[in-house]
């Protein structure tokens, strides 16, 4: 897909991604659609309103009328669409920079369009195949405020409130200013949680730490947990989508181990879960300690989304599913990643010992990751040639379902162009961190030598 990447479409507002852009998308997701009302939602940025307004003028445009949710998580806002039973967009760019905004769609069934559905509405975007109401047919719009507070109502009706309110846990919670501000503080209070805060205004800016919540960005959170002496650390992302978390010690968790934990309490014997291409050994191993089947990917929710519905339709049980980067889906609660909920599945596991043991057996292996980004496409184009080349020359296993994955046995990396950021990621892991590192870094070479042979 052209517009489309792994989890929508995103961009630096003003530059790639305008007000047009947005438009042009709603008129062509309305004329698909063919449907009376729709959905407009956004995430905390400063460009949401914008963009929101573009969005739901575009649908209005060709005679859909629109629920105007304002800043909502994006599972507040698939949640509102399924159970309204009208199609949604929601304005996010999710974990990225500030500058980025996006293009989340999502069906009336509240599940984010398939791939084939994202390419029908992509052709009617290319194409400028667009419906037209008459001047005294154009939708109209209305304000919907309920959104938030019925999606925690929801959420409490979905967990072990009991076990956790028992186990008289405090929770240190870093919704890093984005959406997650509006739902999470009151949603684990509710639960019986002593919540303490930290970044938890909403602001576009991101002023207390970038928005995606990887180890670097938490260190006011890992501080918070050891000063409350906290029993767990949460975070979530700009649209809380995404859970990690950070142990009673003040100690980040990796993803790869917090999936695998709760992989290991939900699946059973027959079962199936799904993983994207650059899936931990950590969920290998729970899958095959289990006797479960593990299903994987492309990179990204839409592709992990796509094969989830793939399976259930044939029958098969996927109970949980997701990356290694906190976002993860429990498809039998609902097909969606949700920050919170995903939170208090944890805090179920928590209730009955604490994260440094819940996470112990998946601590065995370490992950890195390097960032490789580009201006030009040419530049692009480079880094890709060289690492087919790299990938051809390596004593290892090779897996091309998503750009370049090496397994060697005792490790394994990957080398793949961000569906979502002018990015190549390089990922690898090991069970020590010096392997791992230097895989990583013998990709990454390959990488930087193909740029400067392009100066």
């Amino acid at each position: 897909m052209k517009l489309f990447g792994s989890s929508g479409a995103r961009g630096v507002v003003g530059d790639g991604l305008t007000p047009e852009f947005v438009l042009r998308i709603a008129k062509a997701a309305g004329t698909v659609w063919e449907t009376d009302r729709a959905v407009v939602a956004r995430d905390t940025r400063t460009t949401g309103e914008m963009l929101t307004n573009a969005a739901t003028s575009g649908l209005e445009s060709v005679g859909t009328d629109v629920d105007r949710l304002g800043p909502t998580p994006t599972p507040s806002a698939v949640r509102y669409a399924g159970e309204n039973e009208r199609p949604a967009i929601v304005i996010t760019a999710s974990h990225n920079p500030p500058e980025y905004n996006g293009v989340k769609l999502v069906g009336a069934d509240g599940i984010e369009l398939s791939v084939a559905d994202l390419e029908v509405i992509e052709s009617h975007v290319l194409d400028e195949r667009f419906g037209t109401a008459a001047w005294d047919e154009v939708g109209e719009s209305r304000r919907v405020d309920a959104a938030n507070r019925e999606y925690v109502s929801d959420l409490l009706a979905a967990v072990d409130r009991e076990a956790i309110d028992a186990a008289d846990l405090t929770v240190a919670l870093d919704p890093g200013h984005g959406a997650g501000t509006l739902t999470s503080p009151e949603f684990f209070r509710r639960l019986g949680c002593d919540v303490v805060t930290v970044n938890a205004n909403a602001d576009g800016h991101f002023p207390g730490r970038d928005s995606e919540p990887v180890e670097e960005n938490l260190r006011d959170l890992t501080s918070l947990v050891r000063a409350a002496d906290a029993d767990v650390g949460i975070a979530h992302d700009g649209d809380a989508d995404r859970a990690v978390f950070v142990d009673e010690r003040g100690e980040f968790v990796a993803g790869e181990a917090s999936l695998a934990a709760l992989a290991a309490a939900a699946l059973e014997p027959g079962d199936t879960t799904v993983a994207a291409v650059n899936v931990s050994q950590r969920l290998v191993d729970v899958c095959e300690d289990v006797g479960a089947d593990l299903e994987l990917t492309p990179i990204g929710a839409t592709n992990l989304i796509t094969r989830i519905r793939e399976l259930t339709a044939d029958g098969e049980r996927v109970p949980i599913a997701g990356e290694g980067n906190g976002g993860i889906f429990f498809p039998e609660y609902r097909l969606v990643r949700d920050g919170a909920y995903v939170g208090a599945k944890f805090l179920e596991l928590v209730a009955e010992r604490p994260v440094s043991e819940l996470i112990e057996p998946y601590t065995d292996y370490e992950n890195v990751r390097v960032n490789l980004s580009y201006d030009e496409e040419r530049e692009l184009d480079a880094m890709l040639d060289a690492a087919a080349g790299f990938a051809e020359s390596a004593d290892a296993e090779l897996n091309t379902i998503d750009g370049y994955r090496l397994d060697y046995g005792d490790a394994w990396v990957l080398v793949r162009p961000s569906g979502t950021e002018p990015k190549v990621r390089v990922y690898a892991e090991a069970r020590d961190e010096d392997r791992a590192a230097e895989l990583a870094e013998r990709a990454a070479s390959a990488l930087r030598n193909a740029l400067a042979d392009l100066d």
